[in-house]
C-alpha cells in the first residue's frame, strides 16, 4: 500500500500548519505550563500527533504506529547511545575522583566568575554538545558550574544559555543529519548553508552568557576575552561546517574556542576580578575581596590532571575519527563517493527495513520536484 503524503488537508495553509503543531504545543505545554513529568509529555505529545497524522491527515493507522515505531528507534540508535555512553564516561570519571580534578583544572584557569562562566558553559558545554548533545552539555557543566559556587538555578539557566550557540550541530551532527533525511536536501549544502547564518550569533551568544550574569557594566569589563571565545568559536564553525561537513563543527571549533582562551587568559586580566567568597557561608561577588575569603581550586599535580583529562582527549580523538567521511564509510561498510557496500557490512551502522513503511510513503511537490518513495 502507497500512502501519498497530504500537505494542506485542510486547504487553507495556515489552520493545516496550526494543526501540524498541536504536538508540539502538547508536549511543550506539559513541561512548561503544567510541569507535567518529560516521559508523560512525551507520550502526550506522541498521542496527539498521531491523532493528528491520523485523523486530519489520513494516514493509514497502522503506517503511522510503524511510523511512531521507526521514531522510536531511531530515538535509541544513535542518539540513545550517544547519551548513555557519554553520561558512562561522566559517571566514571566522577567516581574515581577525576572529575573533581577536571573540574579544579578548569576553575584555575582564572578566578574570575564571569571567565569562568565563559570558558566552562559556552566553550567546554559546546564540546560536549558536539560529541553527545540532547541535555548533556547542560548536566555536565551545570555540575562543574555548582561544584566552583554559582547556584543550581543559575548554573542551569547560564548553561542553557550558552549551548544556543552550538546546538545547530549537536550529537556529531545530528540535527543536520535528520533534517536532511527527512527533507531529502543534500547533507554537505545543508549543513554549509546552517553554517554561514550561525556564526554571527556565535558572536553574540558569549556576550549574552556573560550579561545575563554580571549585567552590562560587568559585560563590559571583560569584553575583549568573550570577543576572543567567541571569534574563535565561530570561525571553525564556518569553516569546518562548510569545507568538511556537520559531523565535528562543535568538536572542533569547542577545543579552538577553550585553547584560545586559555592562552589569552595566561596573558590578559580583567581590571575588577569577581571573586567568589566564603562569609558566613553565603556567596558574595565583588571585585575587592579579602583574600583569605577566597574560594579557590586547589592545585593537582601535572600529571593527575593530566589523567584526568586523558577520557575526553579519547573521547576526542575517536569523535574527530569518526566524523572524517571516509572513516565513517569504511565503518559503515559502504563508499562514501560510489554508494556501493563493501565485502563486509560494517561495524556502526545498522539497516531496519520496517515493513508496512519502507518505500510505502510518496512525496509529492512541492516538496520534492518529481513524486518520489521513502
Amino acid at each position: 500500500m502507497i500512502w501519498t503524503q497530504v500537505y494542506d488537508p485542510l486547504h487553507n495553509p495556515w489552520l493545516s500548519t496550526l494543526c501540524a503543531a498541536i504536538p508540539v504545543v502538547v508536549l511543550l505545554g506539559s513541561l512548561a505550563i503544567f510541569r507535567i513529568a518529560a516521559h508523560w509529555a512525551a507520550i502526550l505529545g506522541l498521542v496527539s500527533a498521531l491523532l493528528i497524522a491520523i485523523f486530519v491527515y489520513g494516514m493509514p493507522a497502522q503506517m503511522a504506529g510503524t511510523s511512531a515505531m521507526y521514531g522510536a528507534l531511531f530515538g535509541l540508535l544513535p542518539i540513545g547511545w550517544i547519551v548513555l555512553n557519554i553520561i558512562f564516561l561522566y559517571q566514571l570519571t566522577l567516581e574515581k575522583g577525576y572529575f573533581k580534578i577536571l573540574q579544579d583544572s578548569i576553575g584555575g584557569v582564572t578566578e574570575d566568575r564571569r571567565l569562568q562562566l565563559l570558558l566552562i558553559a559556552f566553550c567546554f558545554g559546546a564540546f560536549f554538545e558536539g560529541a553527545a548533545g540532547f541535555g548533556t552539555p547542560v548536566a555536565v557543566t551545570g555540575a562543574i558550574l555548582i561544584g566552583l559556587g554559582f547556584s543550581p538555578l543559575a548554573a542551569s539557566g547560564l548553561s542553557l544559555i550558552a549551548n544556543t550557540a552550538p546546538v545547530a550541530y549537536g550529537a556529531l551532527g545530528t540535527p543536520i543529519i535528520a533534517l536532511a533525511a527527512v527533507t531529502g536536501l543534500d547533507l554537505f549544502k545543508l549543513g554549509a548553508m546552517v553554517g554561514r547564518h550561525l556564526p554571527f550569533f556565535s558572536l553574540i551568544v558569549p556576550f549574552w552568557l556573560v550579561w545575563a550574569f554580571a549585567g552590562w557594566r560587568g559585560m563590559k569589563e571583560v569584553w575583549p576575552a568573550i570577543l576572543v571565545a567567541g571569534v574563535s568559536f565561530a570561525i571553525p564553525q564556518f569553516l569546518v561546517s562548510n569545507f568538511h561537513g556537520p559531523w565535528l563543527v562543535d568538536v572542533v571549533a569547542a577545543i579552538v574556542s577553550m585553547a584560545c582562551l586559555t592562552g589569552f587568559l595566561k596573558i590578559w586580566k580583567p581590571k575588577n576580578v569577581w571573586l567568589s567568597t566564603a562569609l558566613k557561608g553565603h556567596e558574595k561577588d565583588s571585585g575587592t575581596v579579602d583574600v583569605g575569603n577566597i574560594v579557590a581550586p586547589p592545585k593537582h599535580a601535572s600529571g593527575v590532571v593530566m589523567r584526568a583529562w586523558l577520557p575526553w582527549i579519547v573521547l576526542s580523538v575517536f569523535v574527530f575519527a569518526w566524523g572524517i567521511p571516509q572513516v565513517k564509510s569504511v565503518l559503515n561498510g559502504a563508499n562514501m563517493e560510489t554508494k556501493q557496500p563493501y565485502a563486509w557490512n560494517g561495524v556502526t551502522k545498522l539497516d531496519f527495513k520496517l515493513p508496512g513503511l519502507h518505500e510505502s510513503v510518496e512525496r509529492t511537490p512541492p516538496v520534492v520536484v518529481k513524486p518520489e518513495k521513502e
